[in-house]
């Protein structure tokens, strides 16, 4: 089969790369090189099934272009990271928006099945304890930035239905909870490779808030083969997964786990969320996934522990 992915030099998009070209897929790759990187694809570029186009998924044209002979679409593309969405705001939404309209508008008419990747921030400031997909969105003032890339996601969801319902295109809307390993960086706010990063350079771990938060962190080679599956299934059509572990830790005993994988002398400093984010930043202190839909639609079980994640992110920071 020929898939497009766009987003396909970021972090999740490569990793699928690999992984369909592995399977002896053909990808084509759109990613317009805003937070992903070739770099992420050097050890595809050459691959005889593999095409990279350098454009953005609001440009009608550039989708169309690498539409052509396509039999499926993930659509992975987004402005992400919290710093991004906090100091880019109006364009990020715009481009959340807009870019997953322009890919729906385009599988329809190819009449090519599409997965959306959507993302575990629409649930907004629900702390149930094991979020399914029809838990209650509870999010704050639409006037506060912070909410406006769980807004955009949660719009996004509503079009990939309704064109389900409405036209009859095959779609799977996926909600990732903190997927994590080799190739992510902290730059733009993921926590996992910025404390790595910190604990081999010696720094001081920057923990934001109390450190109370709790998450749950998914690898991406556990991922990655799911969002596979539920597009070649199409029973999963016009549904909606979460994907994630179920391993729960505080961010503060991450910092602490990372501190002990890497021998680090690094000590933990907490710090205001005003002072990383600005005034008026709101968290959410506990978002633990139910995947239980996934795992009954196919099979879906991580099998990679949080120590797992860690260690391959420490191995991908040190080359090694």
């Amino acid at each position: 089969m020929r898939y497009l992915i766009t987003g396909g030099a970021g972090f999740i998009g490569s990793h699928l790369t690999e992984h369909l070209l592995e399977r002896g897929h053909e990808v084509v790759a759109l990613d317009n090189l805003s937070t992903g990187t070739l770099d992420n694809l050097a050890g595809v570029r050459e691959h005889p099934g593999f095409r990279f186009v350098r454009g953005s998924v609001t440009d009608s044209a550039a989708v169309e272009a690498c539409m052509a002979g396509v039999d499926a679409v993930f659509h992975l593309a987004a402005a992400v990271g919290v710093f991004t969405i906090l100091d880019k705001t109006l364009e990020s939404l715009r481009t959340n928006l807009h870019g997953a309209e322009t890919m729906l508008d385009a599988a329809l008419r190819h009449d090519v099945p599409i997965l959306v990747a959507s993302t575990s921030e629409i649930y907004g400031k629900n702390t149930a304890d094991g979020l399914t997909e029809d838990a209650d969105r509870i999010i704050g003032s639409p006037l506060k930035n912070r909410w406006s890339y769980a807004e955009a996601k949660a719009l996004d969801e509503t079009f990939a239905y309704l064109y389900a319902v409405e036209h009859g295109l095959r779609t799977v809307i996926v909600r990732p909870f903190n997927t994590v390993g080799p190739r992510q960086t902290g730059r733009y706010g993921m926590v996992v490779p910025r404390f790595v990063k910190q604990a081999l350079a010696g720094e001081p771990i920057t923990v934001f808030g109390d450190g109370q938060q709790t998450r749950c962190f998914c690898h991406v080679h556990d991922v990655v083969p799911a969002l596979v599956a539920l597009l070649s299934d199409e029973t999963a059509y016009s549904k909606v997964f979460n994907l994630g572990s179920t391993e729960q830790t505080t961010i503060a005993q991450l910092a602490e786990r990372v501190i002990s994988a890497t021998g680090s002398s690094s000590t933990i400093a907490k710090v205001p969320y005003e002072e990383a984010y600005g005034d008026g930043y709101e968290d959410m202190q506990r978002r633990i996934p139910d995947c239980t839909r996934a795992l009954e639609q196919i099979g879906f079980a991580p099998s990679r522990t949080l120590d797992d994640i860690i260690a391959a992110v420490v191995a991908d920071q040190q080359g090694s």
